[in-house]
């Protein structure tokens, strides 16, 4: 049995849409309407079978695993185990009926990148997709101007052939897609030029998006439609648009809260003051309470991020560290000291603190402070 993959001259990574455009073309020059040489009817059959096996991904699975795809001998009665179930259950004895050419399309999915602002208050964006579209040269028939599919010589329209075989159980009846018509019970003889028969073409579209706020990353928007148009012009699927929020400079998120980190001066911490402190909504003032220690945090209601599903937002943490000067001068030295004496502390004293390895240590790490 000839590898099928070298049947239809694609590697054995070939994707789908490859696969399916290797086909295509083959099968424009060797189609029995386009070219009755009985040899080159016999090459359209080898390459027809390999599409069937290569075009369905448990198929393809099974003969990459060494099997043959579901057109194997069952040892050497001359029919699959497929066969079987249908002699012993009718299924391979009725007309089960042409499939049809025209099949839902399948979603899609597309990732996009959102700042932290945009996250927060929402947008609209324009993205440029890539995707099976109706052809508009033949409005997704697939045929020819002046054209129009004709019925299978081979099956007569079922879809499906029939063979009578003999077995250890008596003659049995079994019946396959038909490889001429690729179970359609019809052939298109004059296929379109701009798709090749397949009612579809590739096109970019640019597809505007609203972007709700309060989104995050991982949450997708639905656009119903949007998705690839199926086969013989079918309807299409959804397109997905999957959020990423890009990090920020000095906001970090938390579901709908925003963490933020600020440095302080000694002597700010220890005489309070008021400081300018970076939100969304631009800079706003925050009160720092004289002897605030490192480590403590403010809470700023309502400059958070918005709620996805209800009104209002969350809130912004503001964190604090007291920076400790790393360099004196002589005159600071002796004011430091005279200001440790005057408040009776003593060299070598330490108060022991119980360790709190709160959320602002894990914080600072993600900073990088």
């Amino acid at each position: 049995m000839a590898d099928l993959y070298s049947v239809l001259g694609v590697e054995r990574d070939a994707d789908q849409d490859h696969i399916k455009r290797a086909y295509r073309k083959l099968a424009r020059k060797l189609h029995p309407d386009v070219n009755s040489d009985p040899e080159t009817q016999d090459h359209f059959k080898e390459i027809t079978a390999a599409y069937e096996v290569l075009s369905d991904p448990g198929k393809r699975r099974n003969y990459d695993m060494g099997g043959d795809g579901g057109f194997g001998n069952f040892g050497n009665a001359g029919f699959g185990f497929g066969d079987i179930m249908d002699a012993f259950f009718g299924a391979g004895a009725g007309n089960r009926g042409p499939r049809p050419r025209m099949r839902a399309g399948q979603d899609a999915l597309i990732r996009i990148e959102v700042d932290l602002d945009e996250a927060c208050f929402g947008t609209e964006r324009e993205i440029s997709v890539e995707s099976a579209v109706r052809c508009t040269k033949c409005d997704g028939t697939g045929c020819a101007d002046g054209s129009k599919p004709r019925i299978c010589d081979i099956c007569r329209g079922r879809g499906e052939t029939q063979q009578v075989t003999r077995s250890f159980i008596g003659q049995v009846m079994t019946s396959r897609p038909c490889v001429n018509c690729q179970g359609y019970g019809s052939v298109i003889p004059d296929p379109c030029p701009e798709c090749a028969g397949d009612g579809r073409v590739r096109a970019r579209q640019t597809i505007p998006v609203k972007i709700p706020a309060g989104v995050e990353t991982g949450n997708r928007i639905q656009l119903s439609g949007r998705g690839e148009v199926g086969p013989g012009g079918g309807p299409a699927g959804d397109l997905y648009v999957e959020i990423v929020q890009t990090p920020h400079e000095f906001l970090l998120r938390d579901g709908d809260t925003l963490h933020i980190a600020l440095g302080i001066t000694m002597a700010a911490a220890a005489l309070g003051t008021t400081l300018s402190v970076e939100t969304l909504d631009g800079p706003i003032p925050v009160m720092i309470k004289a002897g605030t220690q490192s480590g403590a945090t403010i809470p700023v209601k309502g400059k958070g991020v918005t709620h996805l599903r209800g009104g209002g937002r969350g809130d912004l943490i503001v964190h604090l560290e007291v920076h400790t000067p790393t360099k004196l001068n002589k005159e600071q030295e002796e004011l430091l000291a005279k200001f440790a004496q005057l408040r009776g502390e003593k060299d070598g004293e330490a108060q022991m603190q119980r360790h709190d390895g709160g959320f602002f240590s894990k914080f600072r790490d993600a900073f990088g402070r």
